[in-house]
């Protein structure tokens, strides 16, 4: 028997799974720590994490799976990775981390990334990275030279989240082309390295590490990593890819019309197109997609949400006293379409660029004491997040990128009834919720990197529809109607 192991890096969590590769069934799952890992929060809008939390994380995760399902390390055939997407990650000539990581909700940069928009002009940025340098990686590292020239003087390379947990595992540096250009590092124009970027910020761009391939060898377990991963040395690396890339190769999302979606900490919609295309406004992100190659051209429409999930954990601490987030949900259902009246605006994560990276912060409008109660916060507040997507899927298809159906594991957020309910009559789309997650995806990837699955069809063997949610006229009218309300309020917040 051949096993696949998927390692989901996230903000709140490492995740792993374990992939039968000849049925397709992914046997078992972990997760560390129990509770949310740390953001550490220095000042606003700042967001960090130490990189090796998520090392020390993976470690106890693997060991949970390794108990739970109690695998042979030498049938694992290969690994795969998902990953926080934007991250920066500064290392030391010996390959160490120098600062803690400045991570994708982290707003710091935004001020570097407009003033290079501005200065270089909207056109050539659009025309040649297909986005904003906003507050992506690279004015994230722009922004570490101007207020900590120490420690960028001693920076020998920078990686994103999952090219640090590659090199842990493996010793070798490398990135992915996917990775470049989430990074902004990626000159679409010239097919090559954002050079011109680079010597505008005035940064090095030989601080990147070399390119690998998204499927295919990346590097094997180094003895000291097998040992502390209680796996076999030289168990291949063979797929890597941010978090949202790698969500919709999971639901197999891999073609033109096709869209997805993730509720986790952040909310995403994700939709392919093989057009070079780009918002005028960078509200909308293209990223290089999983499967792109020169003969077919692969590229992801990304919306994000910064406050989705978050906000959900937010009130679970503050006003639910850690209640499981399935009685909230059951809460949540309790009160009527619209809360009563209650408008929630879930931007209290940071610069959002669904909003011009504007950070409005997290508001509760028409509140009522003598009127709501915890469950109209918890409905409100999903349908807050609702809106939120679907005025991102607006200007998505202003932009002609079709959105019909959604697909989404069936996981955080989609596992609400209201939720997925209320995105469906929202947006118009069906939703199809299947039986898959990020680290579930990274197993599939890894299977297709190895050459043990041939084609990406046969990646999704033994996944299968769990769920559909389709709209309804008297719904969709109704939330139609809250919705007009919670625009016209965003619209006034955000002139």
């Amino acid at each position: 028997m051949n096993y696949f192991i998927g390692i989901d890096i996230g903000s709140s969590s490492i995740k792993v799974a374990l992939l039968e590769g000849e049925t397709g069934n992914i046997v078992g799952f972990a997760y560390s720590p129990e509770s949310e890992m740390e953001i550490l929060c220095k000042a606003p809008g700042f967001a960090e994490q130490d990189p090796e939390m998520w090392w020390e994380e993976l470690i106890h995760a693997l060991s949970k799976l390794h108990e739970l399902t109690k695998f042979n390390r030498n049938e694992i055939a290969a690994i795969g990775i998902s990953y926080q997407m934007h991250g920066l990650v500064c290392l030391d000539k010996d390959l160490r981390t120098i600062r803690p990581s400045i991570i994708w909700c982290d707003s710091r940069a935004v001020e570097v990334g407009e003033r290079a928009f501005d200065e270089l002009g909207h056109q050539h940025c659009l025309e040649q990275y297909l986005n904003s340098p906003g507050n992506f990686t690279i004015s994230k590292l722009k922004w570490v030279q101007l207020n900590e020239p120490e420690v960028y003087d001693r920076i020998y390379k920078i990686m994103l989240p999952g090219d640090f947990i590659a090199l842990k595992m493996t010793g070798e540096s490398n990135t992915t082309l996917s990775g470049l250009s989430e990074g902004i590092f990626w000159n679409y124009k010239n097919g090559a390295v954002a050079d011109e970027l680079f010597t505008y910020f005035g940064l090095d761009s030989g601080l990147l590490p070399r390119l690998t391939s998204t499927f295919g060898f990346q590097g094997g377990l180094t003895t000291v990593a097998a040992k502390r991963l209680g796996l076999q040395e030289g168990t291949p690396v063979s797929y890597r890819a941010g978090d949202q890339p790698n969500n919709a190769f999971s639901l197999n999302v891999l073609n033109p019309g096709e869209v997805a979606a993730n509720a986790g900490t952040s909310g995403v919609v994700y939709g392919i197109t093989d057009k070079i295309q780009y918002d005028w406004e960078s509200r909308i992100n293209p990223f290089i997609h999983v499967n792109n190659s020169d003969s077919k051209r692969r590229l992801g429409m990304l919306l994000c949400v910064n406050g989705t999930g978050i906000l959900n954990s937010w009130l679970r601490k503050t006003i639910f006293h850690n209640t499981p987030y399935a009685e909230m949900n059951a809460e949540a259902s309790k009160v009527p379409i619209g809360a009563d009246g209650l408008l929630v605006y879930p931007f209290g994560n940071g610069s959002e660029r669904l909003l011009g990276n504007k950070t409005p912060g997290a508001s509760f409008k028409n509140l009522q004491f003598n009127l709501h109660g915890r469950g109209h916060l918890a409905r409100g507040a999903q349908e807050g997040i609702v809106f939120a997507l679907n005025y991102g899927i607006e200007i998505m298809k202003d932009l002609d990128i079709p959105v019909h159906t959604i697909r989404a594991g069936k996981a955080n957020m989609f596992l609400s009834e209201v939720f997925s309910f209320s995105l469906s009559n929202a947006s118009g789309c069906v939703i199809e919720l299947f039986n898959t997650d990020g680290a579930s995806g990274a197993a599939r990837g890894a299977a297709l990197g190895s050459g043990f699955y041939a084609t990406f069809d046969e990646c999704f063997k033994g996944m299968q529809p769990a769920t559909r949610v389709e709209p309804d006229k008297a719904t969709s009218d109704r939330i139609g109607e809250i919705y007009h309300k919670w625009k016209m309020g965003l619209q006034s917040q955000t002139k």
